[in-house]
Order: C-alpha cells, then sequence, then structure tokens
C-alpha cells in the first residue's frame, strides 16, 4: 500500500501482497530544532486496510486510524513544555473527546520512568489506545534528537571533539549496555579519548572516499 514500506519491511516470503495482505500499521516521527533550548517531535501513526477487504470494488486503501502528536522538549532537562493531539482519523463520533486529555503530558520528562508514566495517565479507557502507543514510539526518538541537537549546536559554537564526545555521552548514559556508565565507551570517554565514529558514519565516509577519522574533530 505504500512503497517506501515496502523497502524497509519488505513481504515476507510465500505470502501474496496483493491478496492476503490485511492490514498495515505505519508510524512517522520526525524531531525539529525549534529554537536554541527546545526540541520539537512530531509523530504519527496511521493505520489502513487493502483495497476492496471493507468497501467492495474500492481501488485505494481504506484509513481507518490516523493520528498526529506534537511535542515540545527541553533538551536540557528533556522535560515536555508542550503537547497537542489531533485525530485527522478516528472510528467514533466522540474520540477527538480524549485529545485534550494528553495535555498532561505538559511537565513531565521523556527520559527515565516515562513510559510507565504513560501508561498510568493514559492507559485503558484513561486515553486512546493508538495515541498512546504513538506516545511510546515517539519516546526513544527524542533521545536520539537530543544526541543531533547537541552535535549540532557543538558544532556551531565551535566546541572541540572532547566536548562533543562528553556531551554526546551525557545524553545517552545508561539508555543501553553500550552507554552504560561503568562501561568501556563512556569510560574511554571520560579518559578524554575520541569518541568512535558510528558504523553508519565509517561506512558512508568510505563511499564517499573520506577518512572517518575526522569525523570527531
Amino acid at each position: 500500500m505504500h512503497a517506501f514500506f515496502d523497502d524497509i519491511t519488505p513481504h515476507p516470503q510465500g505470502v501474496d501482497a496483493e491478496t492476503d495482505l490485511i492490514h498495515e500499521r505505519a508510524y512517522i516521527v520526525r524531531a525539529y530544532r525549534k529554537d536554541d533550548k527546545t526540541l520539537w517531535l512530531r509523530g504519527a501513526v496511521r493505520d489502513q486496510k487493502p483495497p476492496g477487504l471493507y468497501v467492495p470494488d474500492d481501488p485505494e486503501p481504506l484509513t481507518v486510524h490516523h493520528m498526529i502528536l506534537d511535542l515540545h522538549i527541553t533538551v536540557s532537562t528533556m522535560q515536555i513544555v508542550g503537547a497537542n493531539v489531533v485525530m485527522e482519523t478516528h472510528p467514533h463520533t466522540n474520540c477527538p473527546r480524549i485529545e485534550d486529555h494528553y495535555q498532561q503530558l505538559i511537565g513531565i520528562s521523556i527520559a527515565r520512568g516515562f513510559t510507565h508514566k504513560v501508561r498510568e495517565l493514559f492507559g485503558g479507557p484513561r486515553g486512546c489506545t493508538h495515541t498512546t502507543a504513538l506516545l511510546q514510539a515517539m519516546a526513544p526518538v527524542a533521545v536520539q534528537s537530543r544526541w543531533s541537537f547537541l552535535m549540532a549546536a557543538a558544532r556551531a559554537g565551535g566546541g572541540s571533539g572532547e566536548e562533543r564526545g562528553i556531551n554526546v555521552a551525557a545524553a545517552n548514559l545508561n539508555t543501553c549496555h553500550i552507554w552504560a556508565e561503568d562501561g568501556e565507551q563512556v569510560t574511554a570517554i571520560r579518559n578524554g579519548e575520541p569518541l568512535e565514529a558510528p558504523v553508519w558514519i565509517k561506512k558512508r565516509y568510505a563511499e564517499l572516499g573520506l577518512d572517518p577519522s575526522g569525523w570527531g574533530s
């Protein structure tokens, strides 16, 4: 139903995409620099049914859910300072009544403990199943975007590679096994060693004929 998703999520072998597909859910999350201190996350979730499944002879896929969620996040604290939900497509007339309930996100940290807080505030009958699922998908994007936000700010300000490494380590501390505070990578950065170039940086530099050793300088 969407060529882009066919590329990143190819149909499994042994099924016919034209006759066997019965549902597709897609998440899109984008991060923007709102200002020098604030990150703007916009996320959308969309559920589609294939052509003709619900409406006979309909040549187009049928969208049954489409929710858009905006979050404004202070980068230094990862605190949500603005939230807005819009239900573009929904199954029931009263579905949009829950939109304003998500204003309770304001003041919450999107970092540690966020998933538990989301379940507490919006789980089950306290929210919209699809909007809440989108919200949980957006939280890791905020963490990933903080890295980019800090890197961009450091480059603009002429910060050193060592400073950028420290900023990145602080932004990602204890988010996974690589960034464990007592792990090899964080220890190396604290000892003044240069930040390891990501695998995708090394690959792209090689494709461009560049030396990746200068990436963090």
